[in-house]
């Protein structure tokens, strides 16, 4: 069974994520029993089939950086998880799109990065407000896992505010009659 990083605890994940085959329509797509995580076109286009599955808990969500959030957030509290997939390490969108699940849309669920995600990233991706990762399963052994789990939180104190730090640690603050500059 899958492993992954949940909530920094290293876990078994009995989710499967359903992938279109590139001839493959979301109209087309079957959705498998059991824990499957969906992609939003797959969702949007068997929504009314899948509604009472979501509510139960047994399908979610995974989302790519080019897909249409505003699209996406009505549905978003039907989830109790959503993923966020990174096609590469060097793609940022995901960041942004946690951050606006967490803070603009007010999800509070579990929120899960998968694909090419990289131990490097990961107390970016939980700042982010990322409480699973799930890199691919031929990356890491499950001690490279341990070691990255021990490695999350080497940074306590964040300069910068986040979705899971809104107050940074430092903020600049003009000293009495210092002369202001507009920029």
């Amino acid at each position: 069974m899958p492993k992954l990083i949940k909530n920094g605890r290293i876990v078994s994940d009995d989710w499967r994520i359903l992938a279109l085959d590139e001839d493959e329509t979301p109209v087309a797509a079957v959705v498998p029993a059991g824990h499957v995580l969906v992609p939003l076109e797959v969702w949007q286009a068997h929504r009314a089939q899948l509604l009472d599955r979501a509510a139960r808990g047994e399908v979610g969500v995974w989302l790519a950086g080019d897909d249409d959030l505003e699209a996406f957030a009505a549905d978003v509290a039907q989830f109790r998880i959503v993923a966020v997939n990174f096609p590469k390490f060097t793609d940022g969108r995901g960041y942004s799109i946690a951050t606006l699940l967490r803070t603009r849309y007010g999800y509070t669920g579990e929120l899960r990065a998968i694909g090419d995600v990289l131990r490097d990233q990961f107390n970016y991706l939980t700042r982010s407000g990322f409480d699973a990762l799930q890199p691919r399963a031929d990356r890491y052994t499950d001690e490279q896992l341990e070691a990255a789990v021990a490695n999350i939180s080497d940074f306590t104190q964040p300069y910068q505010a986040s979705a899971t730090h809104p107050q940074p640690l430092f903020r600049r603050v003009a000293r009495p009659g210092a002369q202001q500059v507009e920029s």
